[in-house]
């Protein structure tokens, strides 16, 4: 993988790396808290990962790509995890079957513990044996931490709908208090016409797919400002939303029909009234708060239905980058929320750009001009799915603060429901 770091990145000192390497790895397993054993077995459809194997394949990473190379003298913890939890790296050699995760009642819990305790052990001897770390070791420490913040995200969507397919519809923690607030007329920024500078700018880490920095024309649009609501999409269903074909794109429509959509994933119709099922478990669906766990196909439907459509991804970053919003100020995971918030009926100009839901955009997830999958294994991070899928910007309730980024590029199928995913409304200017 081609990564872009600062400048001075390889010179972080060891006990530096080292604090960031634990920090993270604390943060995956807190969010294991509330878990007990019997729930990190389980897998309730193929997109989702056991809980154990999100823990197992974070540390098959570190071990793969920076142990073995460059600690001499290292000792693999079990010749058998390379098979096991390798996710998709071909040149890596033979995996265990996405979709038969599920089955591994072996290893148990407390042996992908004990491995993650092995790893940790030798990286730590590794970041803290000289000042400065070698310069082929600092880019994999980046890739390697930030891939972990992938997978912190993966574990608290996932647990999500193994909570969800289980009839008790266990909580995975209570939500913390909050008050009501009206919901705002929803408004509109503008942005001029122009040619913008898209991509990430060389400064501190990235992925590949967020290179080549390049210019891209971005006619005069005018963007919500904010997230379309649940009380919103209720009157979008009222209105027959999911029975009117001519609001569909072909495919969506042959989805939602399939699979028998009705509503966002989660909820369900009680007695007359919509409940959403959260991580802190079942509730009345709250008109104000972003809706959450839609497609692509549901949220394009829903714009054509208001008169309006999605924005691109580039024009989504246009607006993030001339309203100077900023990570610091989003619901991420570390609010430990857990679920999106609404707005706030006093803010002024745009708001949840970065947090609360990963917001779907009508464009094709394809590489930038001058994009080239780098070489190796990890050239297969991103480069080999930019195919049939579609890009979301903007990071969620299940995304770290420190992960995201303005130029950051999701990327799903979009009959996908599972992800803290929702939108917003652009139109032409």
């Amino acid at each position: 993988m081609t990564l872009v770091t600062e400048p001075d990145h390889c010179t972080h000192s060891g006990i530096a790396a080292s604090d960031r390497f634990a920090a993270v790895r604390r943060l995956t397993t807190k969010l294991c808290d509330p878990l007990v054993t019997e729930d990190y077995v389980v897998q309730s459809m193929p997109d989702v990962s056991p809980t154990k194997w999100h823990l197992a394949h974070t540390s098959w990473f570190f071990e793969t790509f920076i142990l073995r190379p460059h600690l001499p003298g290292y000792q693999e913890f079990d010749a058998h995890f390379s098979y096991l939890f390798n996710s998709y790296y071909v040149t890596l050699g033979d995996r265990h079957c996405r979709q038969n995760r599920g089955q591994l009642s072996r290893p148990t819990v407390e042996q992908v513990y004990a491995y993650r305790r092995h790893v940790d052990k030798h990286m730590q001897q590794l970041l803290t044996a000289s000042e400065q770390l070698p310069g082929a070791i600092a880019p994999l420490l980046d890739i390697g931490l930030h891939h972990e913040q992938q997978h912190q995200e993966l574990m608290v969507t996932d647990v999500k709908h193994v909570f969800w397919v289980n009839p008790m519809r266990p909580a995975y923690k209570p939500a913390p208090p909050r008050e009501g607030s009206a919901i705002t007329p929803l408004a509109w920024t503008s942005h001029a016409e122009g040619i913008r500078l898209i991509g990430h700018d060389g400064n501190g880490f990235a992925f590949d797919n967020e290179s080549p920095r390049h210019k891209q024309y971005v006619a005069a649009f005018d963007l919500s400002d904010r997230l379309v609501t649940n009380g919103e999409f209720k009157r979008f269903i009222d209105d027959g939303g999911y029975q009117r074909a001519e609001l569909w794109l072909s495919a969506g429509i042959a989805t939602a029909k399939a699979d028998d959509w009705q509503a966002p994933m989660y909820w369900i119709k009680q007695d007359g009234e919509w409940l959403n099922h959260t991580l802190a478990g079942m509730r009345p669906v709250a008109d104000d708060e972003p809706v959450c766990h839609v497609s692509l196909f549901e949220a394009d439907a829903y714009a054509r239905w208001a008169g309006c459509r999605l924005p691109t991804e580039f024009e989504w970053e246009t607006a993030v980058a001339e309203s100077g919003a900023s990570a610091a100020t989003g619901n991420f995971v570390e609010t430990e929320s857990f679920h999106p918030r609404p707005a706030s009926p006093t803010a002024t100009g745009p708001q949840q750009l970065l947090g609360d839901v990963w917001e779907w955009t009508n464009s094709a997830y394809l590489g930038y001009p001058g994009y080239r999958p780098p070489p190796g294994a990890l050239g297969e991070y991103n480069g080999k799915f930019m195919c049939n899928q579609f890009v979301l910007r903007g990071g969620s309730v299940a995304t770290s603060n420190t992960h995201i980024r303005s130029t950051y590029r999701n990327f799903f199928p979009p009959d996908a429901r599972w992800q803290f995913s929702g939108f917003r409304l652009a139109r032409d200017a």
